[in-house]
């Protein structure tokens, strides 16, 4: 803890002088707006100030969550280390724009609102107002005129403008881009333009034209193009909570994370973004942003590009109106080359062709017992069977259904596919291992070389051939496992192709040829990524700027009817069903307030005040944050997202790409530094990227990214403790008791023995520590300096209260070379450091910009304790040396800086006075002791440079302080022999 202050010390550094000089300092920066950004255009234009400035520089942090217990020391690493990244950039001339505003829709709030009965807004703004105090006595430089929160209706009013627009857009595959590529977002009134004039065919071989097809008609076609559009979908429908639920609120056991509910996957109609359209350009465009390759990769594998073959398996229907006929079965594959390798094919639970496939009455003849399903209750028919088994594997989550080495499960269909390469019947089953949202929802398995597929053919008696070998003499060895290595393909011939001897990649280019050319495949490319699921059962999100007409079409709200305001509703919980009730249906508490949902409205469009049905599902809390970037950049403009000209300046493209970009790349723009965890890496900056991309294509941005640089930071560890049932228990309650010699410590909560492990600090471990206590003890400065000293901002680093006390020490060093702690005097001299302390200072300087640059903050830190440690070993530390100290600590602990400056005679505050710059040719690489003596004796020494001359030598020498007491009555002779010896002989 903190020295206290004596009547000896009352100017010490302490947590209480700490909070006085923290609080005045935060005080003046609000009131002269020190942090305030000048924008070029918009109702905040200074086009003089921004003229005035340096380059632009615009540093954000990932949208931080109000949670109702506010802030653990975990959450403010990123926030300081933007602020410190800020701070410096402004002190070398930059206009830097900094802000933060808070992502306020989303279920805790509206968890609160069930329970209580309270509007989830008055618990969220408690919550935002606890939180902005926790920051603001952080001290960050914020411009707080351009914070903002999701729920604020001026602010969704263009999430849902934004919706509308992509609703209003679909994507033109063949359009050139300004880059020279091709695809892009187009209005939709281009699309019904080419449908009028027979420019583009109807779809789907209609033979109609435009003009003879109804509004309702219209509308259907429109839907298979627009960027937002309803749809039937697979989706976690979870009856116990009467709500659907994103993957991420599943567990890997197919229960609600919240409630432990089963969850069940059912198709239902949900708004979607068509974010699949997109799927080439957010992977290639990873090359043109520099992010971390782990985050590229994080992204690349959830598109999950892949070139393949889409194959079609005929098979005849067993039942419904179409039994008898022949359909097929199509398939993605991204080794066409086992094509031969077939023996059986799998379809997922969900997919749509299931029901038709499965006969009524028995099991054909000769099906094996293994083949019917593992209840045996329900495996006397096949329509029982199958549908007992999708049943239970609705419960599962798709994590759960992907599980390497589980044991594989499912049941035949009861029909035969035919593999059109070999001509061979092939069983058809339903198993939970195929996923229908990757894909055709459907595979055609080679057990021979899939390790799953040769699970599966092991466990039902399948048939398992090879067609790949290592070589062709091995074309009959047996096969223990399924081979997944490289070879030549065998067993591979019939009247069809010939593929036998053909490497992989050979075989691969022949099939593909010969599928097309006779029709039943082609080559193609697939992707890992769905459309976005952009709905959900909630109230406390963003209202559908759409309603429904009588006929069941979606009409766009017009835009001078923004907002659309949520209403009060009499219960903010949606309805609950039996939990295992998996045929029950979503009712949204929206749907309870009928007078907001059944509305007579005049739309523009000259039909005058028609009956309209409201959309009772709101939008995900992803919506609020995908573009919250763009309005701290024109947070108060009402007739535009963004003025354009304040877009291009501070999101604009920069003349050079990014490091490793492809040849010829054009910079993308975007923010310049973008601060946050890894855990958003995936969805928020896809989403982001996704919204952004749209709106560049139909001409709001200029930049075609979001976010130029993205750093990711690491996580703050802390103790955890969990008793004997595995619950974790308070770690704050927590009592340690040391063992003997040799023994290890043993730790108990109210008396009973706890396991100590190591984990993300925060409330789910409940070993969080709030900042607000490291205020108290040490003061915002301390608590700055120790979290950014802690190591590397990328990794992960272990939380230890009892070490803050190191970076309190170093400031009290740092406060007491300007401040005497007795009298409050300012005690530095004007005298000339020597010079080993002046090459020590420029090389700091040096080291200290570079490492600031660099986002390596905890190496600045130790360079300058290593400074100030050395002048503090002098009697008095020179003003020199100090005030650069003072400048270069300003960035992590700027009050302490902003006191000491101000008290050694500075006017106008730290926050915009330049930075030090190294003066290279004061840098001497290499000292040499010069031995001082007075009468022949040694009383001194000092560091110099090897070729100082004479005459600075004697200078320098008599100058110091002992020399001077011992010739106050004159000097009879100096001898010097640079650059090792002076001898001074007084009178």
């Amino acid at each position: 803890m903190s020295q206290a202050t004596t009547d000896e010390t009352p100017f010490r550094y302490t947590a209480r002088m700490a909070e006085e000089i923290e609080l005045a300092w935060q005080d003046r920066w609000e009131e002269e707006g020190t942090f305030d950004a000048p924008n070029p255009a918009g109702p905040w234009a200074e086009p003089d100030k921004v003229g005035a400035r340096g380059e632009k520089l615009c540093v954000l942090d990932m949208f931080p969550y109000p949670s109702g217990v506010g802030l653990h020391v975990g959450h403010p690493l990123g926030y300081i280390a933007t602020d410190v990244y800020s701070r410096f950039h402004r002190m070398l001339g930059r206009n830097v724009l900094h802000a933060l505003g808070y992502d306020a829709f989303g279920l805790p709030a509206e968890q609160y609102a069930v329970q209580t009965g309270q509007h989830p807004r008055k618990t969220t703004e408690e919550n935002m107002a606890n939180m902005r105090r926790q920051l603001r006595r952080l001290g960050l430089g914020f411009d707080n005129r351009r914070t903002f929160a999701t729920i604020d209706p001026e602010y969704y009013r263009w999430t849902q403008w934004i919706f509308v627009q992509i609703f209003n857009s679909w994507y033109d595959v063949d359009a050139v881009r300004a880059d020279g590529g091709r695809g892009k977002a187009r209005p939709i009134a281009d699309l019904v333009a080419q449908f009028e004039s027979g420019e583009r065919p109807m779809p789907g071989g209609e033979a109609r034209e435009w003009a003879d097809l109804s509004e309702a008609e219209r509308a259907k076609v429109l839907e298979g193009f627009r960027l937002a559009y309803t749809s039937e979908a697979p989706v976690n429908w979870c009856p116990g909570l009467g709500t659907v639920l994103s993957n991420e609120e599943v567990t890997n056991e197919g229960r609600s994370e919240r409630g432990n509910f089963p969850v069940f996957r059912r198709n239902l109609s949900q708004w979607m973004m068509r974010i699949t359209a997109y799927a080439d350009r957010l992977a290639d465009d990873l090359d043109r942003v520099d992010w971390p390759e782990k985050v590229k990769l994080m992204q690349r594998n959830w598109i999950g590009r892949s070139a393949g073959a889409r194959v079609a398996f005929p098979v005849t229907l067993a039942s419904g109106d179409r039994a008898g006929s022949t359909t097929d079965i199509e398939v993605f594959t991204t080794r066409p080359d086992t094509l031969f390798g077939a023996t059986f094919m799998v379809l997922a639970p969900e997919h749509p062709l299931v029901d038709s496939l499965v006969p009524e009455g028995t099991w054909p003849e000769g099906t094996h017992e293994d083949w019917k399903g593992a209840d045996a209750a329900a495996s006397g028919t096949p329509q029982g069977a199958v549908a007992a088994y999708r049943l239970a594997a609705s419960r599962k989550s798709d994590v759960e259904r992907q599980t390497e080495g589980k044991d594989k499960t499912g049941v035949f269909t009861g029909s035969f596919a035919t593999n059109p390469v070999t001509g061979q019947p092939i069983p058809v089953f339903v198993a939970d291992y195929v996923l229908m949202g990757y894909g055709t929802g459907a595979i055609m398995a080679v057990p021979g070389h899939d390790e799953r597929d040769f699970e599966y053919a092991t466990k039902f008696s399948i048939p398992i051939v090879r067609v790949v070998a290592p070589s062709l003499d091995e074309a009959d060895a047996p096969l223990a496992d399924a081979y997944v290595g490289d070879g030549v393909i065998v067993n591979s011939a019939s009247d069809i192709a010939n593929l036998d001897g053909l490497g992989v990649e050979d075989a691969k280019a022949r099939i593909i040829a010969v599928l097309e050319e006779r029709e039943i495949g082609e080559g193609t490319i697939n992707y890992r990524i769905r459309d976005w699921l952009f709905s959900r059962q909630r109230y406390w999100g963003e209202p559908f700027l759409v309603v429904y007409d009588e006929d069941g079409v979606v009409h766009a709200l017009p835009e001078g009817q923004l907002p659309l305001t949520l209403p009060d509703v009499p219960d903010y919980s949606p309805k609950t069903f039996d939990p295992d009730d998996a045929n029950s249906s979503p009712e949204p508490p929206l749907s309870r307030v009928p007078e907001w949902v059944v509305v007579e409205l005049d739309l523009g469009d000259g039909r005058g005040r028609r009956k309209f049905r409201r959309e009772t599902n709101t939008m995900p809390n992803w919506a609020g944050s995908c573009w919250y970037y763009l309005r701290y950049l024109d947070p108060v403009n009402e007739q535009a997202l963004v003025d354009p000209g304040n877009e291009r300046y501070w999101m604009g493209k920069w003349p050079t790409p990014v490091d490793g970009a492809p040849a010829g790349t054009q910079d993308p723009g975007g923010v310049d530094l973008y601060v946050g965890g890894v855990e958003h890496a995936v969805l928020h900056l896809l989403y982001a990227r996704f919204w952004h991309k749209v709106l560049h294509d139909l001409g709001y941005l200029d930049s075609e990214e979001p976010f130029r640089k993205y750093f990711s930071q690491g996580y703050i560890q802390a103790y955890a403790y969990t008793d004997s049932r595995g619950q974790y228990v308070p770690a704050a309650e927590v009592e340690e008791h040391p063992g003997g010699p040799g023994e290890e410590s043993t730790f108990t909560w109210q008396g009973q023995p706890v396991n100590r492990e190591y984990g993300k600090i925060g409330k789910s471990l409940k070993n969080s520590v709030s900042p607000d206590e490291m205020y108290d003890a040490y003061g915002a400065d301390t608590f700055r300096v120790y979290e950014m000293s802690m190591g590397p901002l990328e990794l992960s680093k272990p939380w230890e209260t009892r070490a803050v006390v190191g970076a309190q020490r170093f400031l009290q060093r740092l406060w007491r070379n300007v401040v005497d702690e007795g009298s409050g005097a300012v005690v530095v001299s004007d005298e000339v450091p020597d010079q080993a302390l002046t090459t020590q200072l420029h090389r700091t300087i040096q080291g200290v910009r570079e490492d600031y640059e660099g986002l390596r903050f905890n190496t600045a830190i130790a360079k300058l304790i290593e400074l100030n440690n050395a002048e503090t070993k002098l009697d008095v530390a020179p003003r020199e040396v100090v005030e650069a100290i003072v400048l270069m600590i300003a960035p992590v602990a700027p009050h302490i800086a902003e006191e000491m400056w101000a008290r050694l005679g500075h006017s106008g505050g730290v926050a915009y006075t330049p930075f030090p710059e190294a003066d290279p040719t004061k840098i001497v690489e290499e000292q040499v002791t010069c031995v001082i003596q007075i009468k022949g004796k040694v009383r001194d020494r000092v560091e110099v440079a090897p070729d100082i001359s004479e005459a600075d030598l004697r200078e320098l020498v008599l100058a110091r302080d002992k020399v001077r007491a011992a010739t106050q009555d004159g000097i009879r002779t100096v001898i010097v022999r640079a650059p090792k010896l002076v001898n001074v002989v007084p009178v």
